[in-house]
């Protein structure tokens, strides 16, 4: 196949691992920035990201069996999501009412922001340090598995911390005390 037929070369692809790949620096920036930033770029960051993706060209695994190699491990993981949660403090917590289980609850479910963005960061990150190697066969088992995880996985994830950050960033109050510490 040719490059300019390959799905990888397709220019919503293009676009999708520069979005995935701005994600992935801005995550791994973490410790610099305050709550205001973090919040008020990942509002404008997550719906570009969630966007590109739905516009990737259909892309089917070469190798059912064979699995992208990860890249980002638990560690890292840990290290994003424990940024996220000790920047965001008691506003990391909402109520997640997309979950299997909830139909079968009587009390609302607890979810958690940094784990929603660190999942994504896991996914993406994986992503993009396949399609950094240049391989055109892995970046296309790595472009189908990312497609099928945003489908089953991290859509909704992404959306339901788009959702809860959302509420942050445009609550009165927080803008308020982001006013008044810029003022100081």
């Amino acid at each position: 196949m040719e490059k300019e037929e390959s799905p990888i070369y397709n220019k919503n692809t293009i676009e999708f691992v520069t979005v995935a790949l701005e994600f992935c620096s801005f995550v791994e920036t973490l410790p610099s920035l305050n709550q205001f930033t973090f919040v008020d770029k990942t509002v404008k960051l997550l719906p570009l990201l969630y966007l590109k993706a739905t516009l990737l060209p259909e892309v089917y695994p070469l190798n059912r069996e064979a699995f992208p190699e990860l890249y980002i491990t638990e560690e890292m993981y840990n290290q994003v999501r424990e940024r996220i949660a000790t920047l965001l403090e008691e506003k990391d917590t909402y109520l997640d009412t997309f979950q299997s289980d909830m139909k079968y609850s009587d009390s609302p479910i607890a979810a958690f922001i940094s784990e929603d963005i660190a999942d994504l960061y896991q996914d993406i990150g994986n992503f993009v340090s396949i399609f950094r190697q240049g391989y055109d066969e892995a970046m296309e088992e790595a472009m189908a598995s990312c497609l099928e995880n945003f489908r089953q996985y991290w859509g909704q994830k992404l959306l339901n911390a788009l959702k809860a950050l959302h509420s942050i960033r445009y609550d009165e109050k927080f803008e308020l005390k982001t006013n008044e510490e810029e003022l100081a």
